[in-house]
């Protein structure tokens, strides 16, 4: 046992002393942390600290700030979930502008959060960031499960309603990558069909990613200013083209809402904060044999890792669940391909039968997003996204398949997965077919007189340029050929589960495998306070060091452990 702990350390300890001074500066800036689907289904969420106190946030890569909860909100919504103590004088809090900062989120559901912007140091797994601007919620009615008292937003200042009221208030991610603080500006997300995942900061998962040659890199696209917001385009969401769509290998004509600004091209984003997909109506099951438009509401409960009292919405479609068809979606010049248990939400209880199935039609949007895709299409892939470079690269998003399978699912797995899901939907199909409705496209949002491009090199607002880039000024989807993969930094979460092998003296071989205990830590209250009470067990990898690694150390490392990364 002391043994192969020891040849771990010494793989470890002669590794960093020989990479470069700037590698050995940079090891330890990368990090990973557990990231759990919430019992409703709807989000995936970590917990991070702010001062002394721990909370639960929901990810969310179509928003850029980070907002929790105040003690001061007093709606039904607030009081269920742990609270920033605003009676608490943390020693790390700052107030901004004596808190008459004021934040307000809205979003698509209807519901908001509203309060005041402050700063405070912020933890997630072992990284720590003094200062961090975030929003005190003092009103909301946006409603969360799982003790989840707010949002982590991850994507680009410009969506970002704190860097445009206060300064000095960057969000998060963009603070880390335009401070060089990590070893690259990228992070990835891991998403698991049974309910967890990774959130890694600065390098790739490489227990997920076990080959960088086969992601596939989509240079982001730039959106035009709103307006008279600026004289230049910027980066906006993480968007990137889709290429093409094909339903059991049949390609289907993309419908793009502004074709003449894109270039005949349908945009999608990438979004860890919704739990489906969605796309135009003109593209959907238009192939698909014996696809039904569904156009009654309705509620339902579903599996724990699914989504609990979804509400049928239209555009919603019903296929049959004994379908075997596959579902593949283009980007760059690889195909992603969707299986019947990936897209099918449930069996419907009036139509025995027939399922509902992803993705979703949506009205156009005004600015020019025609599809969106969340955690059913995040689960089968590991999502990089890579934030670009001052003046040297564009912000990148790279897909890495978890399935390599193209043929279509047998029917029999296919019913043993509805089996298991345990759940019938209270949903009652029209008594006769729908037709597919016309959809009207509203004016586009953009200045269209201000041009925007895929993969533009921007002048700031990216990562620092002291930053080495690994794919440089590409408009295009890149060779991985012609990459220097070896540079893109890799991290593995440290196991949860160890095998030991032990030969005692008389030379028998025992084995024992024992489990990393998890300590239980306090959400939202600071240590020592008596009104804390919502003890939960922490996640594992948020309380344990991780370690990174280059691609040519990795498989050395693999065989020196039995550990399992389980």
């Amino acid at each position: 046992m002391h043994r192969l702990v020891s040849l771990l350390y010494f793989v470890l300890g002669s590794w960093a002393s020989s990479i470069s001074s700037r590698e050995a500066a940079n090891a330890s800036e990368a990090f990973i942390t557990s990231v759990t689907l919430s019992s409703d289904g709807l989000s995936y969420y970590t917990v991070i600290g702010l001062g002394d106190m721990n909370f639960r946030v929901s990810l969310d890569t179509a928003s850029s700030d980070l907002w929790i909860m105040a003690s001061s909100c007093s709606t039904s919504a607030c009081q269920i979930v742990p609270r920033y103590p605003l009676t608490y004088e943390s020693a790390t809090y700052q107030s901004v502008n004596e808190n008459s900062t004021q934040f307000v989120a809205e979003y698509a559901d209807g519901t908001i959060a509203g309060g005041f912007v402050a700063k405070e140091s912020f933890h997630l797994s072992n990284l720590t960031v003094p200062n961090q601007a975030f929003a005190l919620i003092t009103d909301s009615n946006v409603t969360m499960t799982d003790d989840i008292s707010g949002i982590l937003g991850l994507g680009f200042p410009r969506i970002s309603t704190i860097n445009a009221t206060s300064t000095n208030s960057t969000p998060f991610f963009p603070s880390l990558a335009q401070q060089g603080l990590l070893q690259y500006p990228l992070f990835g997300v891991s998403l698991t069909r049974n309910s967890t995942g990774t959130l890694s900061l600065g390098a790739i998962d490489s227990s997920v990613v076990t080959n960088l040659s086969n992601v596939e890199w989509n240079p982001v696209v730039e959106f035009s200013p709103f307006g008279n917001e600026s004289n230049s385009s910027s980066y906006y969401q993480w968007a990137i083209p889709l290429t093409n769509l094909s339903v059991n290998g049949t390609s289907v004509a993309l419908s793009p809402s502004y074709p003449t600004v894109t270039g005949n091209r349908s945009i999608a984003i990438f979004d860890v904060g919704t739990p489906g997909i969605y796309g135009p109506w003109a593209d959907l099951f238009s192939t698909f044999t014996s696809a039904r438009l569904v156009n009654e509401a309705g509620k339902f409960s579903r599996a724990p890792i699914k989504i609990f009292n979804y509400i049928i919405v239209v555009g919603q479609w019903a296929v049959p669940c004994d379908s075997a068809i596959t579902l593949s979606f283009t980007f760059g010049q690889r195909n992603f391909t969707l299986q019947p248990t990936d897209y099918i939400i449930g069996e419907t209880s009036g139509d025995p039968g027939l399922c509902l199935a992803w993705p979703i039609a949506l009205d156009p949007s005004p600015d020019g997003i025609d599809w969106q895709f969340g955690t059913p299409f995040m689960r089968t892939v590991y999502t990089v996204f890579s934030y670009g470079i001052d003046t040297l690269e564009p912000p990148m998003i790279g897909l890495y398949s978890l399935s390599n399978a193209t043929a279509p699912e047998s029917t029999l797995l296919i019913n043993s997965f509805l089996a298991s899901a345990s759940e019938v939907i209270g949903t009652t199909l029209p008594n006769s077919l729908l037709l597919t409705p016309t959809a009207t496209t509203p004016a586009y949002s953009f200045n269209t007189s201000v041009p925007a491009s895929t993969g533009a090199i921007v002048q700031a607002a990216l990562a620092t340029s002291t930053y080495s880039p690994i794919f440089g000024a590409v408009t295009t989807i890149p060779d991985s050929a012609t990459l220097n993969l070896s540079a893109i930094p890799l991290i593995q979460p440290l196991p949860t589960v160890a095998t030991y092998t032990v030969t005692d003296s008389a030379g028998m071989i025992s084995t024992s495998v024992s489990r990393i205990s998890i300590p239980s830590i306090v959400l939202g209250a600071p240590p020592g306070w008596s009104s804390a009470g919502f003890t939960v067990r922490a996640p594992a990898f948020t309380l344990l060091l991780s370690f990174v690694v280059f691609p040519s150390l990795l498989s050395s490392l693999l065989h020196c452990t039995s550990l399992d990364f389980s």
